[in-house]
């Protein structure tokens, strides 16, 4: 077969719904000023699916530090991999007042989180090595563990009975092959919200020989006292042995952070394949990054106005009888009843009648029959914004109920 004619054939599991969702379930445009409000196909729509927690993306000292680093270096600088000749003193003091933050020894700034956590586990171990992973692991930990050689064993997630099991037999592995073994876990899983057991999966050290990866993409920044994250926040920072984010979210940036000991760190920056043959992260990125970190550390009240609005969000949908889950997060799950096209027409009346705009989630992400809507809140958003939410969802709750989302007509 010829091979383009295969990719036609086979559009994969998302591409084969590309011809009725393009457009508006998938790739949709939101445009103006990143804010609760933005413009969905020429109409404003209260916009929940945006991971600016903090409300860092307009703010004021954020944009004028991206403004003139711009008008400074342009986006060029540095050129080459830092390896090479793209290093520079701003990007190793950005490296270390972000170890300073997680009270980490040593950190190495990478360009892109999904592949920075993709080739960190490349680099980490090798086929004598043994993964042990949590079974809802971001897909970058997922590809990251289809380039392992070696063997690689799933939990159940978070469940530390199911770990000691998978850690007894990869014990038994890397006794024969003369491997180390690794446990990948995160702080905050981006669907469910819920956190990782990191300070359970720690104490699990005084039984087993193994190290701790942890991807805290959501926890960084707003989870913890100082919001260094989900380690802090459980108490067993410390017991992370490699802990990694990235300011796609909180930062509401491009680029990430893998921090750990000297040694490691030392081992990553020459070994990681990303980073050694990638052009450096330009210059404006880098001290926006810095401004922004600055805020984090200076402005406690973005994430105490965040967990306002979080608090309020979560509190009011569980009053109404809403089913969120076991979040423990911002990240605000709602789980409906229903199939996919109840839930295509139930997105297209929460656009076009209530100007609510949420990410959907169905199977295969969810289990069949059940719909999850997907709600982000931050530090932009009003208590307003969160009752005229929960009374929406009030609605089409109501909808779906009496089955009316059976007929297209609805959102016509």
């Amino acid at each position: 077969m010829d091979l383009f004619e295969k990719l036609l054939t086979n559009r994969g599991p998302l591409g084969s719904h590309s011809h009725y969702a393009h457009g508006y379930f998938t790739f949709p445009k939101l445009e103006g000023e990143i804010a609760p409000r933005m413009k969905f196909r020429g109409k404003e729509v209260l916009t929940w699916s945006l991971n600016n927690y903090l409300g860092l993306a307009n703010h004021p000292e954020v944009r004028k530090a991206d403004a003139e680093a711009a008008a400074d270096w342009g986006m060029a600088y540095p050129m080459g991999a830092r390896i090479m000749s793209g290093n520079s003193n701003l990007h190793e003091q950005l490296e270390a007042e972000l170890s300073d933050f997680v009270k980490k020894p040593d950190t190495l700034l990478l360009n892109f989180g999904y592949q920075g956590v993709v080739s960190i586990i490349d680099a980490l171990v090798d086929r004598h090595d043994v993964i042990v992973y949590d079974a809802e692991s971001h897909a970058c930990i997922i590809d990251g563990l289809r380039l392992h050689q070696g063997k690689r064993f799933v939990y159940a997630h978070n469940d530390m009975e199911s770990l000691e099991k998978q850690l007894e037999r990869a014990t038994r592995w890397a006794e024969n092959t003369g491997g180390a073994i690794l446990v990948i876990t995160e702080g905050v899983f981006g669907m469910s919200g819920n956190l990782g057991s990191l300070d359970k999966v720690v104490a699990l050290k005084e039984k087993f020989n193994f190290r701790l990866f942890v991807d805290d993409a959501h926890g960084f920044g707003t989870m913890g006292a100082t919001g260094a994250g989900t380690g802090e926040y459980l108490g067993c920072q410390d017991g992370i042995d490699v802990y990694f984010s990235t300011f796609a979210k909180s930062m509401a940036s491009i680029g990430a952070f893998v921090s750990s000991n000297e040694q490691v760190v030392e081992y990553l920056r020459y070994n990681m394949r990303s980073q050694i043959f990638a052009k450096s992260l330009p210059m404006p990125l880098v001290v926006g990054a810095l401004k922004r970190l600055e805020l984090l550390r200076s402005k406690p009240e973005l994430k105490d106005k965040l967990w306002e609005v979080v608090n309020a969000l979560q509190s009011g949908l569980r009053e109404k009888g809403f089913n969120i889950g076991t979040t423990q997060s911002p990240v605000t799950p709602v789980f409906l009843n229903g199939q996919i096209p109840d839930a295509t027409q139930l997105t297209l009346d929460l656009r076009e009648n209530y100007n609510i705009f949420c990410s959907i989630v169905v199977y295969p992400v969810v289990p069949k029959d059940v719909i999850m809507l997907r709600l982000i809140p931050t530090a932009a958003h009003t208590l307003e914004d969160v009752n005229e939410t929960i009374s929406a969802f009030e609605k089409i709750a109501q909808k779906l109920d009496k089955g009316l989302y059976a007929s297209p007509a609805v959102t016509a």
